[in-house]
């Protein structure tokens, strides 16, 4: 059975004690006192309970079983030692790599700028790119799957502890087809009751802030689909099947096939994105490297 005799770092001493064969070249290994050597082989044969030692004249000789114990604790300690590296890797700590998610919408701009410029910093470090929607991507940030992600940052009952690197703003604009482009230079959407529109699921961003628009403009609108990306819903929108409510950013995936018409000051609903990650790991080199890239790219929306 374990008890408090037993520790990693008695067998430790053990393996180099049993190695070197002198108090003295295992203190010396260790960094230690060779009474602090002493005190612990004999402590770690009180806490296995059999003789592990025998005294010939002024020396410690190792018993067979605790050569046997050190072989054994060799092959423990490597094992130890694997397992704490694979730990921090899954942290994300002192790893060659980073799980970065992100919402759809950004990936024509804003992401792989950010993916390059923290190359730059850290020509070594492989980045992994996780796609989804903003409560997706929040959950997987809270449960530890993903170590940044960039995202509309939430209005309200943001997670304590996650830290904030605030990139830019962004808002929504009436997105039609060519066709059916708008003859006004601004969306009142209150004119709008009774035409038909096409959202993404919930859990999206894009969805809370359409719904938040039509709540400005006092009525439900007529929503007759419902996407799972944001690339699919610009195709079914330049398609004319629908009106759909686009943040800005997205212009540059469809802008040639996609009219966007501002709305009225009234209903227009901001977005604040951002890089988002724990502050349990802002000291990992890996995210001070992702997160100066978020400033720096900050300052130039600026």
């Amino acid at each position: 059975m374990l008890n408090e005799e037993l520790t990693l770092r008695k067998l430790e001493i053990l393996c180099s004690f049993v190695r070197t064969g002198s108090l003295s070249r295992t203190a010396e290994e260790l960094h230690l006192s060779s009474v602090s050597i002493h005190k612990a082989l004999h402590s770690l044969e009180s806490g296995i309970g059999c003789p592990l030692f025998v005294k010939e004249g002024r020396q410690l000789k190792a018993l067979p079983a605790a050569i046997y114990l050190a072989e054994a604790s060799n092959d423990l300690l490597s094992d130890i030692d694997r397992i704490l590296k694979k730990t921090r890797a899954k942290a994300g700590v002192e790893s060659g790599q980073i799980r970065l998610g992100s919402m759809y919408s950004l990936t024509a701009n804003i992401i792989p700028r950010m993916i390059m410029g923290t190359k730059i910093r850290r020509p070594d470090l492989d980045i992994d790119l996780f796609l989804g929607s903003n409560e997706e991507l929040m959950k997987r940030l809270t449960e530890g799957s993903v170590d940044a992600v960039v995202i509309a940052v939430p209005t309200q009952n943001l997670p304590e502890g996650v830290q904030v690197v605030s990139l830019f703003e962004d808002q929504l604009f009436l997105a039609s087809s060519k066709g059916s482009k708008p003859a006004t230079a601004d969306i009142d959407l209150s004119e709008y009751q009774h035409e038909k529109f096409l959202t993404l699921q919930d859990g999206f961003a894009t969805t809370s802030g359409f719904y938040e628009a039509f709540q400005l403009a006092g009525f439900k609108p007529d929503v007759v689909m419902r996407v799972g990306d944001i690339f699919s819903l610009m195709n079914m929108v330049s398609g004319d099947l629908g009106h759909s409510l686009l943040p800005g950013r997205v212009r540059a995936l469809m802008g040639d096939a996609i009219e966007f018409t501002p709305l009225l000051p009234k209903y227009q609903v901001i977005q604040r994105i951002g890089l988002m990650y724990l502050q349990a790991n802002e000291s990992n080199p890996n995210i001070l490297a992702l997160a100066a890239e978020a400033r720096m790219l900050h300052r130039k929306n600026s």
